[in-house]
């Protein structure tokens, strides 16, 4: 057995004795892309997506490559999962002095662009992946973006590339307050952050 194939056993056993991570169809796929471990696949929910990292990073050296998604709550096209989080950042008091785009193909299109806005975020989904770019101000609302998109019953996954101006260090306290913010919002998602 060579060292890749040894080390790909070890992790693949780390991800296996965890039951909750319930990858869906077939097996979460793992494969070493030079010093990167590539980590591919489908499971049943987000919580499940953070234990396979997790277990895979506890067990290699490698820095991983994260393309394991999240099967959708519900069936969506791009376009709608582009609709649904358009309408829930614009309703989102937290980002209402966001200015917001959608890439719809190769054109951004705003959906809103207030006078003063004090952040840009810019919508792009792709086979159910959101990826969010542009600036806010804050690491809470970073976050509570990146939330949202996750809500979308269609999303697959989330790209958060949110930048921060002006940058900010992250403490316990500013995450209680995303934490706070987010069950306030939907007291449902404490059971389910329970889980992990």
């Amino acid at each position: 057995m060579s060292s890749d194939t040894d080390r790909l056993a070890r992790i693949r056993a780390a991800i296996g004795s965890e039951p909750r991570i319930r990858p869906t169809g077939r097996p979460i796929h793992l494969a070493f892309l030079g010093r990167d471990l590539l980590v591919e696949g489908e499971v049943d929910h987000i919580a499940g997506k953070k234990l396979a990292l997790r277990a895979a990073a506890r067990a290699s050296d490698a820095d991983i490559v994260d393309r394991l998604h999240v099967r959708p709550a519900a069936p969506m096209g791009d376009g709608e999962i582009r609709t649904h989080l358009g309408d829930a950042l614009l309703g989102e008091p937290v980002l209402a002095d966001c200015a917001i785009a959608a890439w719809n193909g190769e054109r951004l299109e705003a959906i809103r662009d207030p006078e003063g806005a004090t952040g840009r975020i810019e919508i792009r989904v792709q086979d159910g992946v959101v990826t969010l770019d542009g600036e806010v101000a804050g690491l809470g609302r970073k976050r509570f973006a990146g939330v949202l998109a996750w809500w979308v019953p269609g999303s697959r996954d989330v790209v958060n590339g949110l930048g921060v101006s002006p940058p900010e260090t992250d403490d316990d306290g500013a995450i209680t307050d995303t934490v706070r913010q987010v069950l306030e919002k939907d007291p449902l998602v404490a059971s389910a952050a329970i889980e992990v």
